[in-house]
């Protein structure tokens, strides 16, 4: 069975991808910051890399048939102070660097690189009622940090498609779940008896179910 690299895989949607590509018999290697990740499937190997030292198991790398790269700092994680908007950028745009340097400088058979973006490269709709058939891919970039962060993140893994590997940008929407991400953030005013209003409460919120 074919081998799936993941960047990220222990995060909210590499976690739920994880379980469903073992379900289907694939073989996934996840790329850790953790040094002692370690599980009792045989089907899954951690594997730690250190994007700010460059460090990464080439050799395992090698291995895999497809890429999956959802690495980056949470966005909704801490106060998007100056250093920590860098943050967010940085990870992403460095981690894919790695991982593309690694399949130029070695032999490999990767036939796919599926690099995770977000709806955040549109802006907001300005107003949604009139604007019905919402946004098209080949729409502009918003102006705002998180499309400019998009852009950056997009082109960033531009360089894969000089391999030969064909490349999917994925813009996912706010993903909801029970086990965290942005849900478990809407959910807890209601802890203090509060039910938070998102906004000013008329805007539209895009989203998908982590399933």
């Amino acid at each position: 069975m074919a081998v799936v690299l993941i960047s990220g895989g222990t995060g909210l949607i590499g976690a739920k991808l994880t379980s469903h590509l073992l379900e289907c018999g694939y073989d996934v290697i996840i790329l850790s910051r953790n040094k002692k990740e370690s599980v009792a499937n045989a089907k899954i190997t951690y594997s730690f890399w250190d994007v700010n030292k460059n460090l990464i198991d080439t050799a395992l790398v090698q291995k895999a048939d497809y890429v999956i790269h959802l690495a980056g700092a949470g966005v909704m994680d801490k106060k998007w102070t100056a250093d920590y908007k860098r943050e967010i950028v940085d990870s992403r745009t460095r981690s894919s660097a790695l991982l593309i340097k690694t399949l130029r400088e070695n032999p490999h058979h990767v036939r796919s690189f599926v690099s995770a973006s977000a709806i955040g490269w549109y802006g907001p709709d300005a107003n949604p009622l009139v604007h019905k058939e919402g946004f098209i891919e080949s729409d502009l970039p918003d102006k705002s940090f998180l499309g400019e962060t998009c852009v950056y993140w997009e082109s960033n893994v531009d360089a894969v498609t000089q391999l030969g590997t064909r490349l999917v940008k994925l813009r996912t929407g706010i993903v909801l779940s029970n086990d965290g991400g942005a849900f478990k953030e809407f959910k807890m005013p209601l802890n203090f008896g509060v039910a938070a209003i998102l906004g000013d409460g008329k805007q539209v919120v895009s989203w998908i179910h982590i399933d």
